[in-house]
């Protein structure tokens, strides 16, 4: 069980978090808590601040502010890891003093904001195995994504290739299947999204998965290589 904070005194801010981070950890298949507070002092008095996995914090509050919140947090509980929300790029080089993990940009990026909550979880060591459900006519699958070659469009229907040489398919928008899987999925094609972990060769005009060969397009080409090179050095 993952539980976690959002301290922030615009309520519409609170709910624009929360439903970015449900849709993160549902996808992930880990269970979670959430609790939310309208104000730092709200937050203090909570018992739960004393054993909360991540919280993430408005620095701009009225009253006690996000940095004063943070400085109380840490004489309860050394061990949240705290990742600050603000406008304000200035301040989150103030998160040093109180140890910050991380530090996300209003307005929220729903990219930025599963990113960070990945890089949390797996900080804390609890990450669960991600993976892909998907319902067609033979019945409701959930797949590893560790096991998902590429996800490939063709007309109204997305197709998986698997590891293992086998597809499943159903129908759907390969955009809207892209919009929650994980940063090594990373497009080459308007109808192929590839694995980076399955790429072994970069050719003029194609991406070479193991046994797989999909194309590579001109608009997408510098963008799959930057991912590529970055993976080659990790």
């Amino acid at each position: 069980m993952i539980n976690i904070g959002i301290c922030d005194d615009e309520a519409a801010m609170r709910k624009s978090l929360r439903v970015s981070l449900e849709q993160k950890l549902q996808l992930m298949g880990i269970d979670y808590q959430i609790f939310e507070y309208d104000s730092g002092e709200a937050f203090i008095k909570k018992p739960e601040a004393q054993w909360l996995d991540i919280l993430f914090l408005d620095i701009e509050m009225k009253d006690l502010n996000g940095m004063d919140t943070a400085k109380a947090l840490r004489r309860q509980n050394a061990h949240t890891l705290l990742i600050f929300v603000t406008a304000y790029p200035d301040f989150v080089f103030q998160g040093y003093e109180v140890h910050a993990f991380h530090y996300i940009l209003k307005p929220y990026e729903e990219r930025k904001i599963k990113s960070v909550l990945e890089q949390a979880l797996k900080e804390l060591g609890k990450s669960a195995e991600q993976s892909f459900t998907l319902e067609n006519k033979s019945g409701t699958y959930k797949v590893p994504m560790k096991k998902i070659v590429a996800f490939s469009s063709d007309k109204r229907k997305v197709a998986l290739s698997l590891e293992d040489g086998k597809k499943l398919d159903f129908y759907g928008k390969l955009d809207t299947v892209a919009k929650d899987l994980p940063d090594y999925f990373v497009r080459c094609h308007n109808r192929h999204l590839v694995n980076l972990n399955f790429v072994t060769a970069l050719e003029k005009d194609g991406c070479i998965c193991k046994t797989h060969t999909f194309p590579v397009s001109r608009a997408y080409r510098q963008t799959l290589e930057i991912a590529f090179a970055r993976l080659l050095l990790q």
